[in-house]
């Protein structure tokens, strides 16, 4: 194998920058590299336009978004949370770090997306939000959801952090919930040099929530501040000049304005990235579609699935391998790292020590003993593509 096909299969992940990155990176530092100034404002402005919504501030990595949203909402203890086990953990504890009840609702066994049917069940009147997660790039079932949400008083915070540039019935991902979250990791889809977040939302309370306590709730009378411009009819009485008062005690969730120059680039490229990942999504569903024992991605008709991951069942009696000696197979004897996205939540110690334990969530849990996620981004080569999809053939007998 090439080692040009090596490095392309072991950077299973991610974006790519060019130019245009490199030339934003050093206008932003020749103006001394400020946090959250110009370049992240028209950042927010650019990802609030793509999206459709009506607000977007940007924030330090997508765990940020996901807890800010919540405390926007005023998720507290006595509040429950749910959301999906088979998800990153931080969409999980973001309510548990704000003292809420997290609670887990079953998957989707085509899409892997939280099942609407098993989300009534699980509503009681302390239900405060519902995060469904737009896992691996394609969206839940957001009418069942946001019907549910209408008639039981919960809000609902869209985990768009695989989707980016995803849609639900021509709506983009974020844009149909209380509020959308974003990650711009290093293994994103686009990224703000490795890390950064976003969250997007139409309500302006919400969104001046988000905005304060991003920035330790911070309001600046008498002039335009970076982080937050109030009017100056709300400068308190007595105080004729600049003044600085503190809401509540904030974070500091803050994008640089280096991450927002780039972020503003690589979202001008967001559809021609997804457009590559889709393509190379088709390639291995075309070339895979008759090795027996591969569950490949299901694709929901009123979704576009921008492919984050590329998920993949392994039926050891009909491929011939279980999932453990094909992760193992692909490695070593083809040089391909295949990732297992994700262990599902419940199993994990963090929610074993609040009462979590096997065989609560038999859907996820049947469906994890055989997923893994193949390597997909939009650097890969045909030539890629190929050696990839014959290895597993080849690992199938079917070569």
């Amino acid at each position: 194998m090439a080692p040009r096909i090596v490095h392309e299969l072991e950077s299973k992940f991610g974006s790519e920058y060019g130019p245009e990155e490199e030339a934003a990176v050093l206008r932003v530092l020749r103006e001394n590299a400020p946090t959250s100034g110009d370049a992240c404002i028209q950042f927010e402005q650019d990802f609030a336009a793509y999206t459709g919504t009506e607000y977007a501030r940007a924030v330090s990595n997508g765990t940020a978004a996901l807890f800010l949203a919540l405390l926007a909402l005023g998720v507290k203890k006595g509040d429950r949370v749910l959301t999906t086990p088979l998800t990153w953990i931080a969409t999980a504890a973001a309510g548990v770090t704000l003292g809420a009840e997290v609670d887990f609702i079953d998957i989707d066994p085509k899409t892997y997306n939280l099942d609407p049917a098993q989300l009534e069940k699980k509503l009681t009147p302390k239900t405060k939000a519902v995060i469904p997660v737009h896992l691996y790039g394609q969206c839940c079932d957001m009418d069942e959801i946001l019907a549910l949400s209408r008639q039981h008083g919960f809000a609902v915070v869209e985990d768009a952090c695989h989707a980016l540039g995803a849609e639900y019935k021509g709506r983009k991902a974020g844009s149909m919930g209380a509020l959308g979250c974003f990650s711009f990791h290093e293994q994103k889809n686009i990224s703000t040099l490795g890390e950064g977040g976003i969250i997007t939302t139409g309500d302006a309370a919400l969104f001046e929530k988000v905005a304060l306590y991003r920035s330790h709730c911070t309001r600046v009378y008498g002039k335009s501040s970076k982080y937050c411009s109030i009017d100056e009819t709300q400068r308190p009485k007595g105080k004729r000049f600049w003044y600085q008062d503190f809401d509540d005690c904030g974070y500091n969730f803050r994008m640089t304005d280096i991450q927002g120059a780039v972020g503003s680039e690589q979202l001008k490229k967001l559809d021609d990235l997804n457009a590559k990942r889709i393509a190379a999504a088709r390639y291995l569903t075309q070339h895979l579609q008759e090795v027996p024992g591969l569950t490949l991605p299901c694709e929901a008709p009123e979704c576009k699935h921008v492919y984050h991951l590329y998920p993949l069942q392994i039926d050891a009696v009909k491929f011939g391998m279980s999932k453990e000696d094909f992760v193992y197979a692909m490695l070593h004897e083809h040089g391909i790292k295949v990732g297992t996205h994700y262990i599902p939540l419940h199993y994990s110690t963090a929610f074993r020590t609040r009462g979590f334990h096997q065989g609560q969530f038999p859907v996820v849990e049947d469906i994890a003993e055989r997923l893994v996620t193949l390597p997909i981004h939009p650097r890969l080569t045909l030539e890629a593509l190929e050696y990839l999809a014959g290895a597993i053939r080849k690992l199938s007998g079917t070569a």
